[in-house]
């Protein structure tokens, strides 16, 4: 690389003050979508916000270009943009501050006589995490009011501060989690990452991606379809092409049939263009396990087995596959954890970020983690245990999605707060930590919006375009913090002037009021099932290491068992078949030539689709939603 080359690729300030920017106003973006009705878009994988924030940067800098060439923002810049806004913004998503909100003020404005809360768990309630301000309450829940006026402010600084240092701890230990394996699934392994393919494409140097004939083709498709079913929902009259869910339970009404339960199909172009990139075995696993599932539901309804109610335990079987997925990541570089080992000892001068560094960090970032759960009165054993299995499923999240592309990973309500009472029994965990696990609800409720996913596709990004990792990973420690102030500041505003949103706080603590007037014991088919689903998927990897004939995949049995892949599973069932046929009748050429096609699909209905979302955010009300 020239010296010219290497002084277009600098982070510049310019660069670092859009973040400062577009992190918040992406959160905003979020929030407003989903309370206004315009969906989630952190719902899948590839954050559409961040894909189409970096195409109006690119639009922006075509304009720009004639005026000086210096307003452009080369591809390094582009591409920090976008992942320090899929980890700042992601925050905003349905599976964190949507999720954490309502938590905060919940305990104290919903309890009743009634409930008897006060006297049930308020006394374990940590009180600097709270706001138990009646008067500040009344215009959160109520609306009509501002989070602007003092007392209001005043009451939630502290709930503010202390939730903000603690994701930023959280996101700083798998910030350095995918420090040190970035090497080994960077560059050593070369895995494929699916996920970050288009915003790749897209910032290609001299607009490489733009000037393909077939990936206009394919935005035509996706646009066209995205415009077409925004119409058909707000004019009947007007015809769908897709784009909706039709669930199998209208079709199979009679019993057993009607135990295959909840069986949505539906044909998405942006699911079908990212499945597209899936390798064959896992999208054909999806699909088949999909089948399989229902299989055991209606096994269970035949058989009647009474004795275990949540036969098959899909929530319970996919928590031990993650965990199998997890220990098979570790094992897979556990020749390369040892040279890291004796790196820390002996640090190496050419890493670009030191491996000593990166541990003293982790180590940091976790004594804070514990230090912020003991203050909330926890059992150090339980903290430590409890962000063990946490940290484990992020790994997997992580690895899955490096290495396979899944388009979604959500692990629906079976997190180490529903775990561990399931493995010790209520008595044994104690009122405190539970009304802990209450609090930490934001962090298991379901992993849509997962960070370190982000944290280390960025990597993969910095690797194909040479960004300087310690800046990088700095400016990513900076987008968290962005994204929980940003999140903060976007929900507060618009639930003290529109009324708050209850319903995940009274998910959380009527479960802790379930927990503290019923002392269920352990549950044994719970953890059994857990185990089995841990043992199947080692199973599972050892049959495709030995067989190369073997198709099922792991990874399939792992993601296939929650809520996401449901709305998917149309999308990456016709995926699969596309991209078997033209593997099948063109070859590794004809597949070349079909990557800008679907690409353009995604993008396409990324495109109009946003369109959509902003009109609900500004009209205030609901809009077609191609995301579900």
């Amino acid at each position: 690389m020239n010296k010219v080359q290497r002084k277009n690729l600098r982070i510049r300030p310019f660069a670092i003050f859009l973040i400062c920017v577009l992190v918040p106003l992406n959160c905003w973006w979020v929030s407003a979508s989903i309370i206004r009705g315009g969906g989630s878009p952190t719902q899948v994988s590839l954050f559409y916000n961040a894909v189409i924030t970096i195409l109006m940067l690119l639009g922006l800098g075509l304009l720009l270009r004639r005026l000086h060439h210096a307003l452009m923002l080369n591809r390094a810049e582009l591409l920090v943009i976008y992942t320090c806004i899929s980890v700042g913004a992601g925050l905003a998503g349905v599976d964190r501050f949507l999720v954490l909100m309502p938590l905060i003020g919940h305990a104290h404005w919903f309890a009743t006589p009634e409930n008897d809360w006060i006297n049930l768990f308020h006394l374990h309630i940590p009180q600097w995490l709270a706001v138990s301000d009646r008067h500040a309450l009344e215009g959160y829940y109520r609306g009509f009011s501002s989070i602007y006026e003092q007392p209001h402010f005043t009451a939630w600084l502290s709930p503010i501060f202390w939730w903000t240092l603690f994701i930023v701890a959280v996101h700083l230990v798998m910030l350095c989690l995918s420090l040190l394996f970035r090497k080994q699934w960077v560059e050593s392994e070369r895995l494929s990452y699916p996920i970050i393919q288009l915003p790749f494409e897209m910032t290609a140097p001299g607009g490489r991606f733009f000037r393909s004939p077939w990936m206009w083709v394919g935005l035509t498709i996706g646009i066209t379809i995205d415009i077409i079913n925004g119409l058909n929902f707000l004019y009947p009259v007007v015809p769908s092409l897709g784009g909706k869910l039709y669930d199998l339970r209208q079709i199979f009404t009679e019993r057993p049939w009607n135990g295959i339960g909840w069986s949505p199909l539906g044909v998405f172009p942006f699911g079908v263009g990212l499945s597209f990139f899936i390798p064959l075995d896992l999208s054909f696993s999806c699909w088949a396990f999909w089948l399989i599932w229902r299989a055991e539901r209606l096994l269970g309804v035949i058989a009647g087995w009474r004795g275990l109610p949540r036969f098959p335990y899909e929530a319970e079987q996919s928590h031990g596959a993650y965990l199998g997925l997890c220990v098979l990541a570790i094992w897979m570089s556990r020749r390369y954890l040892k040279q890291v080992a004796r790196q820390i000892v002996s640090p190496r001068a050419d890493e670009p970020v030191s491996h000593r560094a990166t541990v003293i960090a982790l180590l940091g970032a976790a004594t804070f983690i514990v230090a912020f759960c003991l203050k909330m009165g926890m059992t150090f054993w339980i903290i430590v245990l409890y962000f063990a299995v946490w940290f484990a499923i992020a790994m997997a999240i992580t690895r899955l999605r490096a290495e396979l592309g899944s388009p979604v990973h959500d692990l629906h309500f079976i997190g180490p707060d529903e775990m561990l009472p399931r493995l010790f029994g209520i008595r044994r965990l104690g009122a405190v930590n539970l009304t802990g696990f209450a609090y930490l609800y934001c962090l298991n409720r379901a992993h849509r919006s997962h960070a370190m996913p982000h944290q280390l596709e960025g990597f993969k990004l910095a690797e194909g375009a040479n960004i300087p990792l310690r800046r990088f990973a700095m400016l990513m420690m900076l987008a968290s913090a962005l994204g929980a102030l940003g999140s903060f500041w976007a929900y507060l505003s618009m639930y003290y002037a529109e009324g708050g949103f209850a319903g995940f706080g009274r998910e959380s603590f009527n479960r802790l009021e379930t927990w503290l007037t019923y002392a269920a014991p352990p549950d044994v088919p719970a953890i059994g099932f857990a185990s089995f689903g841990f043992g199947l998927t080692l199973l599972l990897a050892a049959m495709r290491m030995r067989f190369l004939w073997w198709n099922l995949h792991p990874v399939g049995y792992a993601i296939s068992g929650s809520w996401a892949i449901n709305p998917m599973i149309g999308s990456i069932f016709v995926g699969w078949l596309l991209k078997w046929l033209v593997l099948k009748y063109g070859g590794i050429r004809l597949h070349r030539k079909a990557i800008p096609f679907f690409l353009g699909i995604v993008l396409g209905e990324f495109a109009i689709g946003s369109f959509w979302s902003l009109l609900a955010v500004v009209l205030d009300k609901p809009m077609y939603r191609f995301l579900f």
